[in-house]
Protein backbone atom coordinates (compact mmCIF):
# COMPACT_ATOMS: atom_id res chain seq x y z
CA UNK A 1 0.00 0.00 0.00
CA UNK A 2 1.31 3.41 -0.92
CA UNK A 3 1.11 6.37 1.44
CA UNK A 4 -0.97 8.23 -1.17
CA UNK A 5 -3.63 5.49 -0.91
CA UNK A 6 -4.27 6.52 2.71
CA UNK A 7 -5.28 10.06 1.72
CA UNK A 8 -7.86 9.19 -0.94
CA UNK A 9 -11.42 10.28 -0.13
CA UNK A 10 -14.10 7.65 0.25
CA UNK A 11 -16.41 7.04 -2.70
CA UNK A 12 -19.23 5.99 -0.38
CA UNK A 13 -22.24 8.31 -0.44
CA UNK A 14 -22.31 9.03 3.29
CA UNK A 15 -24.99 11.70 2.91
CA UNK A 16 -27.36 9.01 1.61
CA UNK A 17 -26.86 6.98 4.78
CA UNK A 18 -27.31 10.03 7.00
CA UNK A 19 -30.62 10.82 5.27
CA UNK A 20 -32.05 7.31 5.83
CA UNK A 21 -34.68 6.77 8.49
CA UNK A 22 -35.01 3.53 10.47
CA UNK A 23 -38.00 2.52 8.33
CA UNK A 24 -35.87 2.73 5.18
CA UNK A 25 -33.35 0.15 6.44
CA UNK A 26 -33.98 -3.45 5.34
CA UNK A 27 -33.61 -5.63 8.44
CA UNK A 28 -35.36 -8.68 6.98
CA UNK A 29 -32.19 -10.80 7.04
CA UNK A 30 -31.46 -10.11 10.71
CA UNK A 31 -32.78 -12.95 12.88
CA UNK A 32 -34.87 -12.03 15.93
CA UNK A 33 -33.17 -12.04 19.32
CA UNK A 34 -34.35 -15.09 21.25
CA UNK A 35 -34.37 -16.03 24.92
CA UNK A 36 -31.48 -18.39 24.13
CA UNK A 37 -29.46 -15.46 22.82
CA UNK A 38 -30.03 -13.47 26.01
CA UNK A 39 -29.31 -16.52 28.21
CA UNK A 40 -25.81 -16.80 26.75
CA UNK A 41 -25.12 -13.09 26.23
CA UNK A 42 -22.44 -11.45 28.36
CA UNK A 43 -22.56 -7.91 29.68
CA UNK A 44 -19.30 -6.15 28.82
CA UNK A 45 -18.46 -2.75 30.21
CA UNK A 46 -15.47 -1.07 28.56
CA UNK A 47 -12.54 -0.27 30.80
CA UNK A 48 -11.86 3.41 31.35
CA UNK A 49 -9.18 4.93 29.12
CA UNK A 50 -5.77 5.80 30.54
CA UNK A 51 -4.34 9.21 29.67
CA UNK A 52 -0.63 9.19 28.85
CA UNK A 53 1.98 11.46 27.38
CA UNK A 54 4.13 9.99 24.63
CA UNK A 55 6.70 11.58 22.35
CA UNK A 56 6.44 10.84 18.63
CA UNK A 57 8.10 12.30 15.57
CA UNK A 58 6.31 15.38 14.17
CA UNK A 59 5.59 13.68 10.82
CA UNK A 60 3.91 10.76 12.59
CA UNK A 61 1.65 13.12 14.53
CA UNK A 62 0.92 15.15 11.39
CA UNK A 63 -0.12 11.98 9.57
CA UNK A 64 -2.53 10.93 12.32
CA UNK A 65 -4.01 14.44 12.55
CA UNK A 66 -4.50 14.46 8.77
CA UNK A 67 -6.80 11.42 9.17
CA UNK A 68 -9.48 13.60 10.74
CA UNK A 69 -10.84 14.69 14.07
CA UNK A 70 -10.75 11.10 15.40
CA UNK A 71 -6.98 10.94 15.07
CA UNK A 72 -6.51 10.05 18.77
CA UNK A 73 -8.80 7.04 18.33
CA UNK A 74 -6.80 5.95 15.28
CA UNK A 75 -3.54 6.32 17.19
CA UNK A 76 -4.92 4.24 20.06
CA UNK A 77 -6.12 1.59 17.58
CA UNK A 78 -2.66 1.46 15.98
CA UNK A 79 -1.07 0.91 19.40
CA UNK A 80 -3.64 -1.79 20.24
CA UNK A 81 -2.98 -3.64 16.96
CA UNK A 82 0.77 -3.48 17.55
CA UNK A 83 0.42 -4.74 21.13
CA UNK A 84 -1.89 -7.61 20.11
CA UNK A 85 0.44 -8.64 17.28
CA UNK A 86 3.39 -8.81 19.63
CA UNK A 87 1.72 -10.54 22.60
CA UNK A 88 2.38 -13.93 21.02
CA UNK A 89 6.12 -13.23 21.08
CA UNK A 90 6.15 -12.49 24.83
CA UNK A 91 4.53 -15.79 25.91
Amino acid sequence: MKESDMNKPTKTNLERFDAMTDNMIDTSEIPPLTEEFFATAKWRIPKPKVKITVEVEPEVMEWFKAQGENYQRYLAAALRIYAQAHQAFKK
